[in-house]
């Protein structure tokens, strides 16, 4: 201070040991822990002096003011220290050194040795290593070694930025918890939520409340899960919803593992993937996505629901994949298919459709029903405009058959099939290869008399007004043979390889998950292949 001399410089230093050892005790040297709390010391001061006029424990303590209480030092341009609570009060340029880590700064400090706890206010900051906190209102538990701030503060790293109404940090973990209007700002991705925890080593963000995280690639939103905000990995509990960046695509699930970098989203327990722009929806209680392939994955109560028209279509299978390429899609299932339509139903083995050239490929054992009629055969493929049946294709061992009754069915096999429709309805039917057919035709002289008509050829045309056969057309000959009803047999009014499938038929959309097997005397025999050799003409 300006105009001390040698002699003043003594006195100053003198009452400072006076004041540490006979105001303050000599218990500073007893280690803690033993159940006495340790006294406050002060370390230096450029003057000391009691407060005489108003409490005689208070010291009023000014310029490079120094204190110490176990190994923690404070500073501060000046302070009073009261001897009798063992707590003080520091201001301006305040600081707490402990150790040579962590240290805290700001205007003003009241310290209470006895509980170890220090108050830190206006312009505040606190430094651990890489981590700094920054608040106006902010308390620091030295028991507990939990520093808090409650009415606003940010705390930065290296990669993030912090903010909250309420939080708390603890140097020995490594772990914040933020409360109310928190923020987290990363260079990638912007977190807002009610609560969160962070681990400042890991970089790990503990999401315990509802939390937006928003990115270029999209948007998440969950209760409860973790963020990793270097990696970008994300594992997501209680329903949490991933959604893409165009707004299109949604992802949801019992729970989910995001990795933000590789657009990879997995998904486990009741996954619904929802396509708004396509209009689909793949179900399953496990599946993925690959935002870089376009690649989508369904197993486990697999079910895809494609809605572009009113009447919604529902498929299910083992294992459901789904891969976009720009505007176009492809769909695939295996095992066990079954879908259901009010006007298109079906089974089969497995499936794949292509919005390329819109044809639904049915493979292995396939069946189809439309309104009364049943069709089957090796491999079917199914036209489609605009979500329309607008043909049909039945390749090897096709076999069309309409109930009309509990007893009498319309019946027409061949090799291969053709039947056309004009806005979903059954227009034509065409049929090459040993062309075989049973209907049954009203007689001319008693319209309420049926004849059984059965006709061979190699060719047919059936033209279908109103969902009844008008013409029949066949080439290069015909076969024909008319039977009044009353001569039937169980032998001559059926087809041979006639057989009613619609015990499997899915009647509503909860069907297709039923596990209906084919009969075994229902299955289809082996087909054989006849092999040419090199010296076959």
């Amino acid at each position: 201070m300006d105009g001390y001399n040698s002699k003043n410089v003594k006195t100053v230093l003198f009452l400072t040991l006076f004041v540490a050892v006979t105001f303050l005790g000599i218990s500073q040297n007893r280690p803690p822990g033993n159940g006495k709390t340790t006294k406050v010391l002060i370390e230096n001061a450029d003057s000391i002096e009691l407060d005489k006029n108003n409490r005689p424990d208070v010291y009023i303590l000014r310029g490079n003011v120094i204190f110490k209480h176990d190994s923690v030092y404070m500073y501060s341009d000046s302070a009073y220290l009261y001897s009798v609570t063992n707590s003080l009060e520091a201001f301006d340029n305040v600081r707490i050194e402990q150790g040579d880590s962590l240290t805290m700064s700001g205007s003003y400090l009241h310290y209470d040795a006895n509980i170890k706890l220090a108050k830190m206010r206006k312009d505040v900051v606190m430094v651990n290593k890489g981590v700094t906190l920054f608040t106006d209102n902010f308390d620091y538990d030295r028991i507990q070694n939990l520093a808090y701030f409650f009415d606003g503060g940010m705390l930065v790293d290296s990669i993030n930025e912090l903010t909250a109404i309420y939080g708390q940090y603890s140097p020995d973990t490594k772990i914040a918890f933020f409360k109310d209007e928190v923020r987290l700002h990363n260079p990638q991705f912007e977190l807002s939520s009610d609560t969160l925890k962070y681990n400042t080593e890991s970089k790990i963000a503990f999401i315990t409340g509802p939390t937006v995280i928003e990115s270029d690639s999209g948007t998440i939103h969950s209760q409860r899960g973790w963020y990793h905000t270097v990696t970008e990995e994300s594992m997501l509990y209680d329903r949490s919803l991933v959604l893409s960046k165009d707004q299109t695509k949604t992802i949801t699930a019992d729970s989910i593992f995001n990795n933000r970098s590789d657009g990879f989203v997995e998904a486990f327990g009741n996954m619904v993937l929802n396509d708004t722009v396509k209009k689909l929806i793949l179900m399953g209680n496990y599946g993925y996505y690959d935002e870089v392939k376009k690649f989508a994955f369904a197993t486990d109560s697999a079910q895809l629901i494609e809605f572009s028209r009113k009447d919604s279509l529902f498929l299910h299978a083992d294992t459901l994949q789904m891969t976009t390429i720009g505007e176009e899609r492809e769909m695939k299932a295996f095992h066990g298919v079954r879908f259901y339509r009010i006007d298109l139903q079906g089974v089969c083995d497995s499936l794949q459709f292509n919005t390329t050239d819109s044809i639904l490929n049915l493979y292995r054992n396939p069946i189809l029903w439309n309104s009364g009629y049943q069709i089957n055969g090796d491999t079917i493929k199914v036209f489609f405009n605009d979500s329309t049946v607008e043909k049909m294709e039945v390749l090897n061992y096709a076999f069309a058959i309409e109930k009309l009754d509990t007893t009498y069915y319309n019946q027409l096999k061949g090799r291969n099939l053709t039947a056309y429709c004009i806005a979903g309805e059954l227009n034509k039917i065409e049929v090459e290869g040993n062309v075989e057919s049973i209907y049954y035709l009203a007689d001319e002289s008693d319209s309420t008399q049926l004849d059984r008509n059965k006709t061979e050829s190699n060719y047919m045309t059936i033209y279908i007004e109103n969902r009844e056969p008008v013409k029949f057309v066949c080439f290069p000959h015909t076969d024909m043979e008319l039977l009044p009803l009353p001569f039937l047999t169980s032998e001559n009014q059926y087809l041979g390889g006639f057989i009613n499938y619609d015990y499997l038929r899915p009647q509503n959309r909860a069907a297709i998950f039923s596990k209906v097997e084919m009969k075994t005397e229902d299955k289809p025999q082996p087909r054989r292949t006849r092999s040419r050799s090199a010296k076959s003409p």
